[in-house]
């Protein structure tokens, strides 16, 4: 309820900004051509921001957050994109804001501690659902038993990485097969 209001509101305020830009300027047409400009250009902005974004964008809605400096960077552009996309005058500034560079980096440090928030919400949630299962206590770690025991084993191995293959390598060379010829003129 409160985000249409607040969305019926601006879009309130963006036509009373068209209307007193339009007579400010002398024509409304001008400010319909710069809509149509803007479109065009918050277009090619996403587009061109946005390439190999979705991968990145799947893996952090599945938890596996990465700090990819491209996806951090490319964000505040194609909000600003969007921004100029969408008709009217107000959304253009704010675009504009976004574009300036002390403003990005605010941008960017939000959106990585809210998109951080969402992944601890996510992951407390799937803990405690395994929790539930497991007939845990509240607030224990139910992998910390298991990493303990991983610890152990590998402490017991010499402090040896147990992911590491210890192995020889010797080049094979196989049989050269040889093709007969058969003389054709022979019957």
């Amino acid at each position: 309820m409160k985000i249409a209001l607040i969305v019926l509101i601006g879009l309130v305020l963006e036509i009373f900004v068209w209307i007193g830009v339009g007579d400010l300027v002398g024509s409304m047409w001008y400010v319909f051509f710069w809509f149509v400009a803007a479109f065009f250009i918050g277009l090619n902005m996403m587009r061109a921001n946005s390439v190999g974004l979705m991968p990145q964008m799947q893996q952090m809605q599945q938890g596996q957050m990465s700090q990819d400096p491209n996806l951090a960077n490319n964000l505040p552009k194609i909000i600003a994109g969007l921004l100029l996309a969408i008709p009217g005058l107000i959304t253009d500034v704010i675009a504009v804001l976004i574009l300036i560079p002390p403003v990005q980096q605010a941008l960017k440090a939000i959106m990585m501690k809210t998109m951080l928030k969402r992944q601890q919400a996510m992951m407390e949630k799937m803990m405690g659902g395994m929790m539930g299962d497991m007939g845990g206590a509240q607030g224990q770690n139910p992998f910390a038993d298991l990493m303990r025991q991983m610890q152990d084993a590998q402490q017991q191995q010499g402090g040896r990485d147990s992911t590491i293959i210890d192995g020889e390598a010797r080049e094979i060379t196989p049989e050269a097969k040889k093709i007969e010829m058969k003389d054709v003129n022979q019957k």
